[in-house]
């Protein structure tokens, strides 16, 4: 397939769940092709479909049928432990809830992918330095949870994310649980991070203010992808 290697491709995708003896299918032969350095919004209803792309493309989930090609790789041809290597390197997730660990420090829990590396200690300090400066941190970085606002919290689980500095940033509602003020701190931190170090990022919503922060906005409904204003 001739795609960039740090582009992600979704072509004739179908997946389906069951719920006791019915089958769902969630997603419906979907194309999708992120271009390297985009900053892609996902909009649409309650079970259309989002979270489950934003799964496929972080190697999370895998597909009934169809390719799911991220950074090179063609997801679903690798085991579970080649995708968890393969998610280390290559993806860091952010989700609505921060999911920080309560009796870490924020430096520690932004330290936490980089136990999985082969990096030494003055190496992951290092990282996890350049990361809590890169999101406005720096003199946060020996508070724990307890002493931080929702918004500053948001930017530490988004400082965890690049701390490996992965080329796919994956944001399910990161600003689902924050005011409009704290919100749009956080998605110019996301603007920054796409238009100063050109990573490429997929960010799941349902609030249009937050959308207008991407380069591009599409619409599911049922597992599909339509025109604006035509979702339910």
């Amino acid at each position: 397939m001739n795609v960039k290697s740090d582009a992600a491709v979704l072509r004739d995708v179908v997946k389906t769940y069951r719920r006791g003896k019915e089958k769902i299918e969630v997603l419906h032969h979907l194309d999708l092709t992120v271009p390297s350095g985009e900053f892609l919004a996902l909009m649409g209803p309650s079970g259309s479909g989002k979270t489950t792309v934003l799964n496929l493309i972080g190697g999370l989930d895998r597909p009934d049928s169809g390719e799911v090609v991220v950074a090179g790789e063609n997801l679903p041809r690798l085991s579970g432990g080649q995708l968890a290597k393969w998610r280390a390197r290559h993806v860091g997730f952010v989700f609505q809830f921060y999911n920080l660990m309560p009796m870490l420090t924020a430096a520690q829990n932004v330290e936490l992918p980089l136990l999985l590396t082969k990096l030494g200690k003055a190496q992951r300090r290092e990282h996890v330095e350049t990361a809590l400066k890169l999101v406005a941190l720096a003199d946060r970085a020996k508070h724990y949870p307890r002493e931080m606002s929702g918004g500053q919290q948001q930017r530490v689980a988004i400082a965890r994310a690049i701390v490996s500095d992965p080329k796919l940033l994956l944001c399910d509602e990161p600003t689902g649980d924050l005011d409009r003020a704290t919100a749009d701190e956080i998605l110019s931190t996301l603007q920054i991070l796409n238009r100063e170090l050109g990573k490429t990022i997929v960010m799941v919503t349902h609030d249009p203010a937050a959308a207008r922060f991407a380069r591009r906005t599409l619409h599911l409904d049922k597992g599909r992808f339509v025109e604006k204003g035509l979702a339910a």
